[in-house]
């Protein structure tokens, strides 16, 4: 009897101080929650409506870095269309390029409009050959209606473009990273990568109408029509878009909310 009575008194300990160190860890592992969820909610962290924010102005700046990856990638950039009677009276060549590749398309004057002067347009059925530019590779110019394009402005616009593609990848990560780690640390520098990135998508366009302007008037013998084409469209699109969601990121990192700043609520007790 009393080994039994001895035995039930030592479960009854052994009971009673695993539950005491289990409400002691238990007291401790909340407490470290108290503290972790305390430091989210601070001034560094992000809160469920800024991470919305973030999310959205997110969106906008990939739709900015797709229509560059789109602008890009095209030779859609500028159009040349000669006269119809450039070469003989049977067919007419019309040309487009952009920062890689030209292309040159041959119609069938009897295919376009009498009333038509110029030959056109690039979505005729016709003949075309495309080809990737040498003076990235051998140094070699292309003539296009023997005219030749200013290679030293097309490489430059093309360099812009690439950097500017490398800045908005690198502020797409730092905000997956801010979303992902949820600090604001991230925030400031994907702002100035996407704002940034804009810049040179502009400086981009600029350098090439530029170089656009040096092709025309490099033999002035053969007018030419020209007109930039939807490529450009979509790249100067996505400078807009990218740098707006830069400034929006640059407002999301901040301290305190400007809206408040610049409209104070009114107080209620007056």
């Amino acid at each position: 009897m009393w080994s039994t009575f001895i035995v039930q008194d030592e479960e009854v300990r052994t009971v009673n101080t695993s539950g005491g160190l289990d409400g002691f860890l238990g007291s401790r592992g909340g407490g470290r929650k108290r503290r972790h969820r305390t430091h989210s909610s601070s001034g560094d962290g992000i809160n469920e409506s800024q991470e919305g924010k973030i999310k959205l102005t997110l969106f906008m700046a990939v739709t900015g870095i797709m229509l560059t990856v789109l602008g890009v990638g095209t030779e859609f950039w500028v159009e040349f269309k000669p006269s119809k009677s450039f070469y003989n009276n049977q067919t007419c060549l019309v040309a487009h390029y952009g920062l890689w590749k030209c292309c040159t398309k041959t119609f069938w004057v009897s295919d376009m409009d009498p009333k038509q002067e110029i030959c056109g347009s690039l979505h005729l059925q016709g003949e075309s050959n495309c080809t990737f530019f040498k003076f990235y590779t051998t140094g070699e110019n292309i003539v296009l209606f023997q005219k030749t394009p200013e290679k030293d402005l097309t490489v430059a616009s093309a360099m812009f473009a690439i950097i500017s593609l490398f800045l908005m990848v690198m502020g797409a990560i730092c905000i997956i990273m801010a979303v992902s780690k949820g600090v604001q640390f991230f925030l400031k520098p994907a702002a100035v990568c996407f704002i940034l990135s804009g810049v040179l998508i502009f400086l981009c366009i600029i350098i090439f109408h530029q170089s656009v302007l040096s092709f025309l008037a490099s033999d002035q013998s053969i007018p030419l029509n020209h007109e930039m084409a939807w490529s450009v469209t979509c790249v100067g699109c996505a400078g807009g878009l990218v740098i707006v969601a830069g400034v929006l990121f640059l407002v999301l990192a901040l301290p305190y909310s400007p809206w408040e700043k610049c409209l104070p609520k009114k107080n209620s007790d007056i």
